[in-house]
């Protein structure tokens, strides 16, 4: 009887087990499509030579021409560089809104979204007018005395870090947001009747629950700076060259789709790369600002 009853539930988990497979078989055919072959597709043609035969030499030009290494090392500097003035700039601010009532921070997020309703190559124009040597920046500065003459601040890094700043801002505000706002004050309160001052109960007790929410904006932005091409490539003005536009400019003027392959494939080796390491020190969970 129960060798009968263990029998059962072993074909009732097989049968619950292909149902769920059976409900999930649309999504997986559509990640398939549109992830799985792609990314097939691009490795394949990552070891394609110019003769149209199987050759490493894709990836041999990376290695022996300096210029590759120049454009990743740049790459990084600029993820880095926007990562951490997103992360001077966001944390502040959403420590700022997360101590506000609810619905006045409500508002606030609305003010954090608003940019996403614009599209980004208009904003991108948009910091192109405005920080031109003709433009409102200039004239406003100049103006006010900071400067007697129009200073170039467009079409170099300097630009580059303002556009990217501004548009990858709110993709460090909403999870650092969001884990403070599940902070519970009661902590603050306790540590202040355990005799601690304001500035040590913040760096103690609050700033440590928060690096989870922090931790995760800041992985977010920095991989999407990775790959990121419309502002550096409107802002930089062709001084700051990523592995994005070079990826580009293989297709476009060599039309040489091995050589952007390679270069796609090592972006997301890299991508993949950091990923794991950042999921070595910190859970999925914790990362999305859930494991308080």
């Amino acid at each position: 009887m129960v060798e009968t009853n263990a029998d059962g539930l072993r074909r009732d988990e097989k049968l619950e087990r292909l149902a769920l497979f059976g409900l999930a078989s649309p999504a997986l055919l559509l990640v398939l499509v549109i992830m799985v072959i792609p990314v097939g597709w691009l490795f394949y043609v990552s070891f394609i030579g110019a003769d149209g035969h199987f050759s490493f030499e894709n990836y041999e030009r990376m290695i022996t021409q300096k210029s590759y290494a120049r454009i990743f090392a740049k790459t990084f500097q600029v993820s880095l560089l926007t990562t951490g003035l997103c992360i001077l700039i966001g944390y502040p601010l959403a420590y700022f809104m997360a101590g506000l009532p609810r619905h006045i921070a409500n508002l606030c997020l609305i003010t954090v979204l608003l940019p996403f309703w614009t599209s980004l190559l208009v904003r991108t124009y948009a910091w192109l007018v405005l920080l031109q040597k003709k433009g409102l920046v200039n004239s406003w500065a100049i103006s006010l005395g900071l400067w007697d003459e129009p200073i170039k601040i467009v079409h170099n890094m300097t630009g580059t870090l303002i556009g990217m700043v501004h548009i990858m801002l709110p993709f460090l505000i909403l999870p650092v947001y969001s884990a403070m706002r599940a902070i519970d004050r009661d902590y603050l309160k306790a540590a202040s009747n355990l005799g601690a001052p304001p500035a040590r109960a913040f760096w103690t007790v609050f700033f440590p629950l928060s690096t989870p929410g922090l931790f995760a904006g800041a992985l977010m932005v920095f991989v999407l700076c990775l790959g990121f091409f419309v502002t550096p490539a409107v802002l930089g003005g062709g001084r700051v060259i990523l592995v994005s536009m070079k990826i580009v400019s293989n297709i476009e003027l060599f039309v040489n789709w091995g050589a952007a392959s390679a270069l796609g494939v090592m972006l997301l080796a890299l991508t993949v790369g950091i990923l794991w390491l950042a999921s070595r020190f910190l859970r999925l969970e914790q990362m999305t600002g859930g494991g308080h």
